[in-house]
């Protein structure tokens, strides 16, 4: 097993156009790390150098300790998943599987007890002698990691292995990454575009944004601290309601007035904003819509709106409002705590209250974006 280690990598293209500036990345022996953001952001690019599939521009790639850069990809020792398979479509599952095997001149004796291990490990004994075009998308994608698994390489590397792949068929590959890994037990890099997947897959998370990091972290860390604007709103489904609001202060007290609102700050988040010497400004405050809750008129923590959009979501609504001043937020209410009359009168139209409490919140910097507290 590897650690990877990346110092000032950047890679610019032909046209000047640099798709990656300055990463610095140190992944420890047997991590999993996955790469997200949008798409362009330089995640895929900066796995590709890894691999040694793109040239690096600038800067060094380490594995194991080893500079890499000018090595070829056959001689880095890592096993690369793609996300459209890339499997031979006129051989058999069995020989996609022992195809690198038998390139290194393996007795075939080691290549059948490692294909067979793998295919066991995957759940597609079954399918070896069949050919790609026979198989579903998901079984397809198990071949390629089938494929990548007997190479027994010092890095995993996964560019947007299920993107292809429908809601279900995501959700069970997922699983079945996470007990991969725990049977590999290999450092693993992993591309996505979808920030689920980066949630329950990654022991950290990298945040990308235009061939730079927004963000480092462990998925708790840049959900409950993300660092900017881009990352409260990127981590997160639905996304971050953002308001644009006052931050007072009264005697060692903080508060928010939303939308004519007066709400304290309290908790953890009252005594950091304290701690951090936070002086009374205008901020963005962002409240995540499972954090919202449903209020009663009259309190001075109750803010008006209208519903506009009632999506049932099975196990909770996500309520669409807008405010007075035509600001709209999105509100998770899970259904347990509704009756069936209640859930009947959330309609179009439907005048409400909401509210939430002060340790919830996240504070942004009017003009800079970035979190008050962590950034």
């Amino acid at each position: 097993m590897a650690s990877v280690k990346l110092t000032d990598v950047k890679k610019i293209y032909d046209n000047n156009v640099i798709a990656v500036h300055d990463f610095n990345l140190e992944i420890a022996d047997k991590e999993f790390v996955v790469f997200v953001g949008p798409s362009g952001c330089g995640k895929s690019t900066t796995l590709r150098m890894i691999a040694g599939l793109e040239d690096i521009s600038d800067g060094t790639v380490e594995i194991d300790g080893v500079v890499v850069n000018d090595l070829q990809p056959k001689d880095r020792d890592i096993a690369m998943v793609f996300q459209n398979y890339a499997l031979y479509p006129h051989m058999t599952v069995y020989d996609n599987i022992a195809f690198s095997l038998r390139l290194k001149k393996m007795p075939e004796d080691e290549v059948y007890e490692k294909v067979t291990n793998a295919a066991e490990i995957l759940g597609i004994t079954e399918y070896l002698t069949r050919k790609p075009r026979a198989l579903s998308g998901g079984q397809r994608q198990r071949v390629a990691i089938g494929r990548a698994m007997v190479r027994n390489s010092k890095v995993f590397l996964m560019d947007e292995p299920l993107s292809n792949l429908d809601a279900k068929l995501r959700n069970q590959m997922r699983a079945e990454i996470i007990l991969l890994r725990q049977k590999l037990n290999t450092t693993f890099v992993y591309v996505t575009h979808d920030q689920t997947e980066a949630m329950t897959l990654g022991d950290r998370i990298v945040i990308m944004r235009d061939g730079i990091i927004e963000q480092v972290g462990t998925p708790t860390e840049v959900f409950e601290k993300p660092s900017n604007l881009f990352v409260a709103e990127f981590i997160g489904a639905p996304k971050m309601n953002l308001i644009n609001t006052k931050l007072e202060q009264v005697d060692d007290k903080y508060y928010v007035t939303p939308f004519g609102a007066r709400i304290k700050v309290g908790g953890e988040k009252g005594k950091e904003l304290k701690a951090a010497g936070i002086a009374p400004q205008d901020v963005v405050l962002g409240v995540r819509p499972e954090h919202i809750v449903l209020a009663e008129a009259g309190s001075e923590s109750a803010i008006p709106c209208t519903l506009e959009v009632n999506e049932m979501m099975g196990s909770e609504l996500h309520l669409h409002v807008y405010t007075e001043d035509g600001t709209r937020l999105i509100v998770r209410v899970p259904t347990i705590n509704l009756t069936i009359d209640q859930r009947n009168e959330l309609v179009y139209g439907k005048k409400l209250y909401i509210t939430f409490e002060g340790k919830v919140m996240h504070f942004f910097g009017k003009e800079t974006g970035t979190n008050l507290i962590y950034g």
